[in-house]
């Protein structure tokens, strides 16, 4: 099977470190249910926790998120003192959809979850050139900020749904130190700017998409929500960063020779050294977009059982098994082999 043929396989989509599962299950534990069980229902073996580098396809991360919060039964995952009943959100969109503009929307879905209370809600700001959301959650509630991270993602993703188009982001700050996860806010929350240790987090945004119709409906809405928010983490993710260009370039050639830098900054009408300097201001280099690149397709064709491990070397562009092998624990912590056998079949 050639890989270019395989129209369900996005190779272009990231993969999601494992360290986003572990912190999430933050929750979880302090409600004392079983993870491992827990973990065995979406696909994620235990085992895979204990590896650093392990990283999962966004499809098993969706399902990860679902299954907490219907185990739980909390939109908040067991992470704040007072849980937030499933359908929420949901009865928040039902409210909002109906707006004239993305500003009217925002500011009823901030209002609506302040009944609630004035912690656990994102708040949005604006002044004559820039808007900004700023999140209101208990430091306490979320040492690790996974629920900060991931309801600015959600609102950010909301925001741009309602519109039909994805809002760039001018800068981003998160008063805490960056954490070991640093290198994945790229892809998280792409910026000009993402600075660690602010006086306060926020992503900021031009104020004019504020102003901007409501393209969605109530039709619309109603297929959404079968999909859910975490859908955010694959739709409207960015596309203008080089790197994510680069991808959209090389994903042609999986499986082929690859396209040298100076082969690919001529195809983006870009010297080899602008193509460079402006990779290293995204804290990427081309070797490195490369190689995640084939990671990430690597891991979405090993979910795939009818391949072997000699189909996936071959349609990840290595003629070896065994240098994939090498390649594949060098990128992932573990082999491929003992990849595929972490990750049961659904």
């Amino acid at each position: 099977m050639n890989i270019k043929a395989a129209e369900e396989l996005n190779v272009s989509r990231n993969t999601i470190s494992i360290y986003y599962v572990n912190v999430a299950l933050a929750g979880v534990h302090k409600l004392g249910m079983d993870v491992e069980v827990l973990l065995s229902h979406v696909g994620i073996e235990a085992e895979l926790l204990k590896q650093p580098k392990a990283r999962i396809s966004p499809e098993q991360y969706t399902r990860f998120i679902k299954m907490l919060w219907m185990v739980t039964q909390d939109e908040h995952a067991g992470f704040s003192s007072q849980p937030r009943k499933l359908g929420t959100f949901a009865m928040m969109c039902q409210l909002i959809i109906h707006s004239k503009n993305l500003g009217e929307a925002l500011e009823l879905s901030s209002q609506f979850y302040r009944l609630f209370g004035d912690d656990w809600f994102i708040g949005l700001e604006r002044d004559k050139h820039e808007a900004r959301f700023v999140p209101f959650i208990p430091r306490t509630e979320d040492p690790q900020h996974f629920m900060t991270d991931n309801m600015l993602m959600i609102w950010h993703g909301l925001a741009s749904w309602l519109i039909d188009r994805r809002i760039p982001l001018e800068r981003v700050h998160f008063n805490y130190p960056a954490p070991e996860q640093a290198d994945e806010y790229d892809a998280l929350f792409f910026a000009p700017l993402i600075q660690f240790n602010a006086s306060r987090t926020e992503i900021t945004f031009a104020a004019d998409y504020l102003d901007l119709p409501i393209r969605q409906t109530t039709e619309t809405l109603e297929e959404f929500l079968k999909i859910g928010p975490t859908q955010f983490l694959i739709n409207f993710k960015n596309t203008n960063s080089l790197t994510s260009r680069i991808r959209d370039v090389l994903k042609n050639h999986i499986g082929e020779e690859m396209p040298t830098l100076n082969d690919v900054a001529s195809m983006l009408y870009l010297s080899p050294q602008t193509l460079r300097r402006r990779l290293a201001t995204e804290g990427r280099s081309y070797q490195g977009v490369k190689d995640a690149l084939r990671r990430d397709a690597a891991i979405h064709l090993l979910l795939k059982p009818s391949l072997t491990l000699e189909d996936v070397a071959q349609q990840v562009g290595f003629s070896e098994t065994s240098t994939f092998h090498r390649a594949f624990k060098k990128w992932t912590g573990v082999t491929p082999g003992l990849y595929r056998q972490l990750h049961t079949s659904l």
